[in-house]
């Protein structure tokens, strides 16, 4: 039977008893038809896996939790993705993707030139939404650290905050990257589609 992983948001801890969430639940009994007794892993994004045992499936299904173990994937390279807003589902792949690639932070940036126009509900909505595409490729490629998501910002504002030093790939340069100095830290600006 396949492992499965989910993402909890709460507190867990080994040896107690835990009611998954509503979506958590609604996967294991309802999607994946698990039975009792086999073991899941859970994550709450703390950098931690946790081994849980499954002691009900059914709306709210119980596990508990047995053992817990630093997760090693996580890379040393603090890496800020800052994405031009795509439209349609392009923008959820951009997402999905970069999550899987070990990105720590994603800022979604609307600008001048971006086809998609968000603001009010729409915004929080489309924020939400991304935010639900981070936690499932998380599940999916093994983080245990919930990158964050945060809400769309200008161009211009995101440069004002922006305290890094930059550079720009560029096909035709002479130096490589392999040239440059390691960092821990970096910030990938990408532009929008238009």
């Amino acid at each position: 039977m396949k492992h499965v992983r989910l993402y909890q948001n709460t507190l867990l801890n080994i040896g107690e008893e835990l009611t998954l969430d509503e979506y958590a639940s609604h996967h294991l009994f309802k999607v994946l038809r698990f039975p009792q007794g086999q073991s899941i892993t859970l994550f709450n994004g703390d950098g931690f896996n946790y081994s849980a045992e499954v002691l009900e499936t059914n709306k709210h299904c119980i596990v508990k939790l047995l053992s817990k173990n630093l997760n090693p994937s996580e890379s040393k390279l603090k890496l800020t993705l800052a994405q031009g807003v795509a439209k349609g589902e392009k923008m959820d792949f951009l997402i999905q993707k970069a999550v899987e690639l070990g990105v720590n932070k994603i800022i979604p940036i609307l600008s001048e030139r971006c086809v998609v126009k968000l603001s009010g509900d729409k915004l929080v909505k489309r924020t939400n939404h991304w935010q639900k595409i981070v936690i499932g490729a998380c599940e999916q490629s093994g983080r245990s650290v919930i990158p964050e998501m945060v809400s769309p910002i200008g161009l211009d504002e995101f440069l004002q905050q922006s305290s890094v030093n930059g550079f720009v790939l560029h096909h035709r340069s002479e130096q490589t990257l392999l040239d440059m100095a390691v960092v821990n830290k970096a910030t990938i600006l990408i532009g929008p589609e238009g």
